[in-house]
C-alpha cells in the first residue's frame, strides 16, 4: 500500500526538527564554555575560585576580587561591561566550608575603628583568599577619623607582599551622621533605641544589598567592637550547618569583689521567646517595638547571655527566636531569599531581633551557642 504524500513530507518535517534538537543539545552540553568567567560546573559540589574568575569591570560584584585596568591610551575606548554567567547550583554552604572552597562575606558596620578588631579579623584561620570584607562608615568627624584608620591598616593588610592578603574590600560611606552620639551609655539608653536601632538597620542593609555577590555562600555579621574569637570562628560556627547561628557575646571585665578579671553577658538580643513578650505584643500599637535588657519592659524571654557555662560544651545548640547581630553567621540563601534587617516594627520586633522573625516566617530557624564565646570591647 503506497504512503500518503502528506504523511511522507511530515516524516521529513520531523526527522529535520529532531536532527536540529540534536545539534543543539550536544552544542549546549559539549561546547566550548571557557569564555563563561563562572564556577566550573565540573567542580561540583565544590566551588572554585580561579584567577579568571576575578573582577574585570568596576560594575562586576564587589565580593569577587578587583583588579585595575590598565591605563588606556589615548582615543582608546575602555572595554565594554562584562556579561557574566554563574552557576548558582554549585555555590555550596555545608559543614565543612574550608573542603569545599565556600566564600565567605564579612560585614561590619563601623562608627569606630578598634585595632584589636582588625588584629583579630587578621587572625582568622579561614583561607584569606576566600574572604571579602564589607564596612559602612557614617559621615561626620568620627566616621572620618574611622575611614582614615582603617585605610592605613588595609594598605598594611593587602600590600603585595602579604600573602595572606583578604579576596577583596569594599567601603560604604552614608549621607548622614549618626542619630545619636556614639559612647556606650547614650547608645544603649532605652528611649534611643528605635530610632538607632532603624539606622542600623538601614546600614545593615545598605552594606548587604551592596555587597552580596553571586559566589557568597556565608555572610558573617561582626560588630567592630568585637575583639576576640577564636581563630577558626567560621569553621565552628559553620560546622553546625545551621541557616543562622550566633554565638554568645560576653565582656571582659575586673571584678572588684573577686579582684580577678572576670567575664559578664553583654548582648541580651539572642533569646527565647515568653507568653508575657507575646502578651505585651499583643497590646501595643503597630509601631511600637519589644526591646530586650531593660527593667522598663519586662518580657520574661529566656536570654542566652544568661545560659553561659564557661566550662560546658561548646558544640551545644539552643533554638532561638531572636538572635544579637555583634557576631552572626547566616547562609547567603537566607539573604537571597529576601530576610533582611526591619528599619520598621516588623511583629513589634526591628534590626537583627526584626531579621531573625522575618527568616523564620521564610522558613529559616535561628540556632544559639551558649558556651561559645566572642568577646566585647570593653571602654
Amino acid at each position: 500500500m503506497a504512503v500518503a504524500r502528506s504523511l511522507r513530507r511530515n516524516n521529513t518535517i520531523t526527522y529535520v526538527l529532531a536532527g536540529g534538537l540534536c545539534i543543539f543539545f550536544l552544542y549546549f552540553f559539549f561546547g566550548d564554555t571557557s569564555r563563561i568567567p563562572s564556577i566550573p560546573s565540573y567542580a561540583a559540589p565544590k566551588q572554585l575560585l580561579k584567577s579568571k574568575d576575578a573582577a574585570s569591570n568596576p560594575l562586576s560584584p564587589p565580593s569577587l576580587p578587583f583588579r585595575k585596568q590598565a591605563k588606556l591610551a589615548e582615543g582608546e575606548a575602555p572595554p565594554r561591561p562584562p556579561v557574566v554567567h554563574y552557576h548558582m547550583n554549585n555555590v555550596t554552604t555545608t559543614s565543612d566550608p574550608v573542603g569545599n572552597r565556600e566564600s565567605i562575606l564579612i560585614l561590619t558596620p563601623l562608627a569606630r575603628f578598634y585595632d584589636e578588631y582588625w588584629d583579630n579579623l587578621c587572625k582568622l584561620s579561614y583561607p584569606h583568599d576566600l574572604i571579602s570584607l564589607g564596612f559602612i562608615i557614617p559621615k561626620g568627624r568620627e566616621g572620618n577619623a574611622a575611614t582614615q584608620q582603617l585605610q592605613e591598616r588595609i594598605a598594611i593588610t593587602q600590600a603585595p607582599t602579604n600573602k595572606n592578603r583578604f579576596a577583596s574590600i569594599t567601603i560604604l560611606r552614608q549621607d548622614e551622621e549618626p542619630v545619636v552620639l556614639q559612647d556606650e551609655k547614650e547608645r544603649h539608653a532605652l528611649s534611643a533605641q528605635k530610632e538607632r536601632r532603624a539606622a542600623m538597620s538601614r546600614a545593615r542593609n545598605a552594606l548587604l544589598f551592596t555587597t552580596l555577590g553571586p559566589t557568597t555562600s556565608w555572610v558573617l555579621w561582626l560588630d567592630s567592637d568585637v575583639v576576640e574569637t577564636p581563630p577558626g570562628l567560621i569553621q565552628d560556627l559553620a560546622s553546625h550547618d545551621k541557616p543562622l547561628v550566633v554565638p554568645n557575646c560576653m565582656q571582659r571585665y575586673f571584678n572588684k569583689d573577686k579582684d580577678v578579671m572576670d567575664i559578664r553577658p553583654y548582648d541580651f538580643n539572642s533569646w527565647i521567646d515568653s507568653p508575657t513578650a507575646r502578651a505585651l505584643g499583643d497590646k501595643m500599637k503597630p509601631d511600637e517595638i519589644l526591646l530586650e535588657g531593660y527593667a522598663e519592659m519586662a518580657t520574661y524571654r529566656t536570654l542566652m547571655a544568661y545560659l553561659a557555662d564557661a566550662s560546658g560544651d561548646t558544640h551545644r545548640e539552643i533554638a532561638l527566636d531572636g538572635v544579637g547581630g555583634t557576631a552572626l553567621l547566616v547562609k547567603a540563601d537566607v539573604h537571597r531569599d529576601g530576610a533582611m534587617f526591619p528599619a520598621f516594627p516588623f511583629y513589634h520586633l526591628i534590626e537583627t531581633e526584626g531579621f531573625a522573625k522575618m527568616a523564620q516566617r521564610l522558613g529559616w530557624h535561628a540556632t544559639g551557642l551558649p558556651n561559645y564565646f566572642v568577646y566585647h570591647y570593653n571602654e
